[in-house]
């Protein structure tokens, strides 16, 4: 067959092969998913999707009448086994296909817990694919016992989801607060409290010893020693780049497959975008679990696939919906030492991340005109003076032009 060929069928998988067509590329194009689904939004999943406030339709990228316009084959359903870069082949399914080029948009797998402290117990979940969600939803009623271990934004988010539901929620987070990875300690106090107003019972300094059950979990028992009847259990403890197929292919692999400023790896034929995927920035590497670097990075790798030779500039931004609030995150905080917070109108309010006098990241409640502000100096390289970012009778916007 030949041509190009991507394996992962996710937002940046998706993303690419539209790229490269939207940029002229007329030869042989495949697109291969492990799912059964066309590629779809994950965000929604734990969210919208879960609630069922959102249809399956309109979690898809394209409709499905899309991939066979743009003459993109899609191969769903189906697991890459093995890569031979010397060949250029890939086999799946018994079937061996040849490549020019190969993308891996290989993504993520949520971590889980261990089996030995009842990991595989029926009625314990994680959220990443749509059959994961569509295998948990029937467990979302009214007055049920939910555990959510992990108190990152997937833990909140199925919290706030359960809740909203009318469930009993129980979260513990191993770490001294929630979001302590992510976040600083005002943001996760903000989180806390909006929980905590919606009846969720938050253990944070907690970890979780074991779950309990013979077939199926029915209690579990904390590290503390408490024990607590549950009637299944959320697992949101991260998740780890998908990198065993590169792995076993001989590329190199660093905190994710490890590519040059342009989505090159070690094998000058194979790429890699999205979360699997490890790239220069700012003198180190990074690697970033967001929908915006999916989209943003396979649309630069499709370029440079196709010659452009074009740097990757990664420009940082998340969100997360939890309750009625908005979370629009932009910027990277690692190295801050010092927050700045300001107040919006109602209960909008943004922390502004400094290192010195240097703006690095926000995080914005209900306020995307701080949000948006804050990304566009983020993304021009100005740091306002704090005092002014403070000060709620300043013209947010003026500071763009100061």
């Amino acid at each position: 067959m030949s041509g190009i060929v991507i394996v992962g069928a996710g937002q940046a998988g998706a993303s690419l092969a539209a790229k490269l067509r939207a940029l002229g590329y007329a030869g042989s194009l495949t697109l291969i998913g492990e799912e059964s689904a066309p590629p779809y939004q994950r965000p929604p999943l734990s969210k919208g999707y879960l609630l069922g406030e959102m249809e399956l339709e309109r979690l898809y990228l394209r409709a499905p009448s899309f991939w066979e316009e743009q003459n993109v084959t899609l191969r769903l359903g189906a697991k890459v086994t093995a890569i031979d870069p010397a060949a250029r082949t890939l086999s799946f399914d018994g079937e061996t296909i040849g490549y020019d080029k190969l993308a891996l948009t290989t993504g993520s797998v949520p971590r889980r817990l261990p089996a030995a402290i009842g990991g595989a117990l029926g009625g314990v979940y994680t959220v990443r694919t749509l059959a994961d969600v569509d295998a948990m939803a029937p467990e979302f009623r009214q007055g049920r016992r939910l555990l959510v271990i992990g108190g990152g934004y997937i833990g909140l988010e199925a919290a706030a989801v359960a809740a909203k539901l009318g469930l009993e929620v129980t979260l513990v987070e191993m770490a001294p607060r929630i979001l302590q990875r992510v976040a600083s300690p005002e943001t996760s106090a903000w989180f806390r409290n909006v929980h905590g107003d919606h009846g969720v019972k938050i253990l944070e300094g907690t970890g979780l010893e074991r779950l309990l059950g013979e077939d199926r979990v029915s209690a579990a028992r904390l590290s503390d020693g408490t024990e607590l009847a549950v009637d299944f259990v959320i697992v949101g403890v991260g998740i780890a780049p998908a990198t065993e197929l590169a792995e076993a292919a001989g590329l190199a692999i660093d905190n994710g497959i490890r590519t040059d400023e342009q989505g090159r790896t070690s094998d000058p034929a194979i790429w890699a975008a999205g979360d699997c995927a490890s790239f220069p920035y700012r003198g180190g590497r990074l690697r970033l679990e967001s929908v915006g670097n999916a989209i943003d990075q396979a649309e630069v790798v499709a370029e440079n696939m196709l010659g452009a030779a074009k740097p990757y500039e990664a420009k940082p931004w998340f969100w997360s919906d939890q309750y009625d609030v908005k979370l629009q995150i932009a910027g990277l905080n690692t190295g801050y030492d010092r927050i700045v917070t300001r107040r919006g109108e109602g209960d909008a309010v943004s922390f502004w991340y400094y290192q010195g006098d240097r703006l690095l990241a926000l995080d914005a409640m209900n306020d995307s005109r701080a949000y948006m502000v804050g990304k566009r100096l983020i993304e021009m390289g100005k740091s306002p003076d704090p005092a002014a970012v403070e000060n709620p009778a300043t013209d947010l916007k003026a500071l763009l032009k100061a």
